[in-house]
């Protein structure tokens, strides 16, 4: 890759305002994902999928006017390139990321393939390259991640909380969870 690599990062968008640019099968997914994680949905589309408007979201069934992105927290563009391009000249304008669906030149911000596990969360991305292969690399983290990382987490809560009590060094505790893993691991393989 030319140029920097992006910054993976987990955003809170609890109670945060997004808009969402588009009506169709990918606005739906995004729709979606974005209710899941708690966000005040706006969605703006000349069209609507019916299964987009069933989800609690706000929806302007109309084109898209740059003062949309006035006062949001995100933008996710999944319009026409040429919507795109103007959603993401709105948003620079107003220093908010965007993320255009399978639009790199108009994207500041990429989604994941994303795998949960209990409270842990496997991302995966081509910076926005190749979306076909993160989603081949995420379907292959689903079959390959075991299903009871809630009790790996549970440990590694626990231990940590101990570790801190008893001022145990940073660097001596990845090894020292490595080995609580492991045998959490047999036991549960016996």
């Amino acid at each position: 890759m030319s140029g920097p690599h992006l910054l993976p990062l987990f955003v809170r968008l609890e109670r945060r305002r997004v808009l969402l640019v588009g009506g169709g099968r990918m606005a739906t997914e995004r729709a979606t994902q974005l209710v899941a994680a708690g966000a005040d949905v706006t969605v703006v589309a000349p069209d609507i999928r019916p299964a987009l408007a069933q989800l609690p979201v706000r929806i302007r069934q109309r084109p898209f006017e740059p003062d949309d992105v006035e006062n949001v927290f995100f933008v996710i563009a999944a319009a026409p390139s040429t919507v795109n391009a103007a959603v993401a000249a709105a948003a620079e304008a107003r220093h908010v990321l965007v993320n255009a669906v399978d639009d790199l030149p108009n994207a500041t911000a990429y989604f994941a393939g994303v795998v949960r596990r209990g409270d842990v969360t496997f991302a995966v991305s081509t910076e926005g390259r190749a979306p076909a292969l993160t989603a081949l690399l995420r379907q292959a983290l689903e079959v390959v991640l075991p299903d009871d990382f809630e009790h790996w987490t549970g440990l590694a809560e626990r231990l940590r909380r101990e570790w801190r009590r008893d001022n145990v060094a940073m660097d001596a505790r990845r090894p020292l969870l490595l080995r609580a893993l492991n045998r959490l691991y047999c036991e549960a393989t016996e």
